[in-house]
């Protein structure tokens, strides 16, 4: 199916990477999903960009299961048709900044638990509620937002990272388990990119460090690394599933 007659949902895309996730798909005509939990009046005038045949914003907090599927529902309603794609972008609170980030012998389980919650709670919570959509229209393709920390830890946010971790698991059993449906299931990881909300607190030679560390000698921004997500929501990837893109600047290599 090509990205032009698909309609994609995209999880937190009220603020940072998300913004540019939706702009992409909608440079290309995909019909867009705005969601986000807080940041109302930002989804709604992303949404208003774009008009209000290509594009709606719809408040849910992807760890609650019924506003997701109502959400999808409504979603649904407004364009007429289910939706087909599932960019899982949505972060729970997080700061980036790698001096107040908890250590080993300081941080709790609870702070697993919010990541865990929110990273792959979420992620099965939207997947779930896009499934028999997916089903219907005999296509579907889910990409969900990782980390190359998992990879290079240079900063061990260990909360976070073993979340996004776990995701990649859930991405390749879930590709494994929804490939019969023609539903494919992927993942693009990312390092620190220049720059979001969750990366504002962090310190510019931080940023200088990690550019000097790759190939390109830049830092990845919000809207390279969202331009990736197309690659697997296209005609091009039809054979692609359980993987694990890094867009990172080549600072990690597989």
């Amino acid at each position: 199916m090509l990205i032009k007659d698909q309609t994609v949902l995209i999880t937190g895309a009220g603020r940072g990477l998300g913004v540019e996730i939706a702009r992409s798909f909608a440079q290309e005509g995909a019909r867009v999903v705005v969601n986000y939990r807080n940041s109302e009046a930002a989804a709604h005038q992303l949404a208003a960009e774009f008009g209000p045949d290509r594009a709606i914003a719809l408040r849910a907090d992807v760890t609650k299961f019924d506003e997701v599927t109502a959400m999808v529902s409504s979603a649904a309603a407004h364009f007429g048709s289910p939706i087909t794609t599932l960019i899982n972008n949505a972060l729970p609170d997080f700061s980036f900044n790698g001096d107040g980030r908890s250590k080993a012998d300081e941080i709790g389980f609870a702070d697993f638990h919010a990541q865990f919650s929110g990273v792959v709670g979420g992620a099965l919570n939207t997947i779930q509620a896009v499934l028999p959509g997916l089903k219907e229209a005999g296509f579907g393709t889910i990409v969900n937002i990782g980390t190359n920390l998992f990879q290079n830890p240079v900063v061990p946010y260990h909360d976070y990272t073993a979340a996004k971790a776990a995701l990649l698991a859930l991405t390749r059993t879930f590709a494994a388990d929804l490939g019969p449906e023609n539903i494919r299931v992927n993942m693009i990881s990312g390092g620190l990119l220049r720059s979001t909300d969750a990366s504002s607190a962090t310190p510019e030679h931080v940023f200088d460090v990690i550019a000097g560390g790759t190939p390109l000698r830049r830092v990845t921004t919000p809207a390279e690394f969202a331009d990736a997500t197309l690659f697997f929501a296209s005609p091009w990837s039809r054979a692609v599933t359980g993987q694990n893109l890094v867009v990172d600047g080549g600072l990690v290599m597989n």
